[in-house]
C-alpha cells in the first residue's frame, strides 16, 4: 500500500511535468503509469474481498469431462491447460497429482495443486460447469457440438483442520501409471488409488514418483474432499435456516467458438470476444468479476 501511495504521488508530479514541458513523450509515460497504477489498485481491491475462512490457502483443482463424448474430454484438457497457463503467467508453481487420459483424445479427469497464497480464494469462483460450443474437430461431418466439463476447487488442507480419517475406512490399491493412449509411464506399481469406504470418495495420484509420495499426495486430496464435504454439510444446515438461494446453479461459463466467438460468464455477464486468449490463460477479468459478484451475493 505504501509503495502504491508513492507511485500515485509520483504520477501527479509526472503529469505536471508533462504539462509544463508540453512533452508528448513524458505524457505518454505518465498515461502508461496511470494504467499500471489503476490495475494495481484493482488487484488490491479484489484481494481485500478475499476474506473467507480458507481464501488465503493454496488451491486443489479437479477437472472432469462431462456430457459430450470426445469433445468433452478435449475440452477438459483445454481447461487444465488454461489454469496451468494462468498460474504460469503469475509465476505460481503447480503440481499435477493425477491425470486420467481418455481413449481417443483429451482427458477424463485431472487433479493438480496451485501453490500460491490466496489461490483458493481467487480460483474458487471457477467452480461449476463450463460449456463449450464449437464445430467438432472429431465429427467427420463438421457438425456443431456442445460439450461440458466440471471444475471443482478445494482449499489445500492444513494440519489445523483436524480431518479425522480412520485407517480401517480406507481401501488402498497400487497400480502402474499409464499415459496417453494407454502406454505405461513407469515400470513399477507406484500409482496409488485410495477409496474412502464410508463416503465412496475415490482419489488417485500417479505422479512419476515413489509410492510413498503418491500415497501422501492422494491422502492430501482425500482430506481436502472430506473437508469440503464437511463444509457443504454445515452450509446446507445454514441454508436451510435462512432459505438462501446461494446454492448457485450448475452452468457458470460458456465458451462459444462457432457460430461467433465469445466467452461469457453466466453469473457476472463478464465477456471476452477472444476465446483463444482465455483458453491461453487470460482469465483475470473473469476471476475479478466473479470475486466481486460473490461479494454482492453475500450482502
Amino acid at each position: 500500500a505504501e509503495t502504491l501511495r508513492g507511485r500515485i504521488d509520483d504520477l501527479a508530479v509526472l503529469f505536471e511535468l508533462a504539462e509544463e514541458m508540453d512533452d508528448p513523450d513524458t505524457l505518454a509515460e505518465a498515461e502508461a503509469e496511470l494504467g499500471s497504477v489503476r490495475k494495481a489498485l484493482d488487484e488490491m481491491e479484489v484481494r481485500t474481498l478475499l476474506s473467507g475462512e480458507y481464501d488465503e490457502r493454496e488451491a486443489l483443482v479437479n477437472i472432469r469431462a462431462e456430457a459430450g463424448g470426445v469433445d468433452a474430454s478435449d475440452f477438459a484438457e483445454r481447461l487444465q491447460r488454461m489454469y496451468l497457463r494462468w498460474a504460469e503467467r503469475h509465476g505460481y508453481p503447480t503440481e499435477i497429482y493425477e491425470t486420467s487420459y481418455a481413449e481417443e483424445a483429451g482427458i477424463k479427469s485431472t487433479t493438480f495443486v496451485v501453490k500460491a497464497p490466496y489461490a483458493y480464494g481467487t480460483l474458487s469462483v471457477e467452480q461449476g460447469t463450463h460449456r463449450l460450443v464449437r464445430i467438432s474437430p472429431f465429427d467427420n461431418q463438421g457438425r456443431r457440438q456442445t460439450s461440458f466439463a466440471g471444475v471443482e476447487i478445494l482449499p489445500v488442507v492444513e494440519s489445523s483442520d483436524h480431518v479425522e480419517i480412520e485407517e480401517s475406512d480406507l481401501r488402498i490399491d497400487v497400480y502402474r501409471a499409464s499415459g496417453p493412449g494407454g502406454q505405461g509411464v513407469n515400470t513399477t506399481d507406484s500409482a496409488v488409488r485410495i477409496t474412502h469406504l464410508p463416503t465412496g470418495i475415490v482419489v488417485s495420484c500417479q505422479n512419476e514418483r515413489s509410492q510413498i509420495q503418491n500415497k501422501a499426495s492422494a491422502m492430501n486430496v482425500l482430506q481436502a474432499k472430506l473437508l469440503e464435504r464437511q463444509r457443504q454439510e454445515e452450509r446446507a444446515k445454514m441454508d436451510a435456516l435462512k432459505d438462501s438461494g446461494s446454492s448457485w446453479g450448475n452452468q457458470m461459463r460458456s465458451y462459444v467458438l462457432h457460430p461467433y466467438q465469445m466467452v461469457k460468464d453466466l453469473r457476472t455477464e463478464f465477456e471476452v470476444g477472444n476465446p483463444q486468449s482465455v483458453l491461453d490463460g487470460e482469465i483475470d477479468g473473469f476471476l475479478e468479476a466473479g470475486i466481486r459478484w460473490r461479494k454482492q451475493q453475500e450482502k
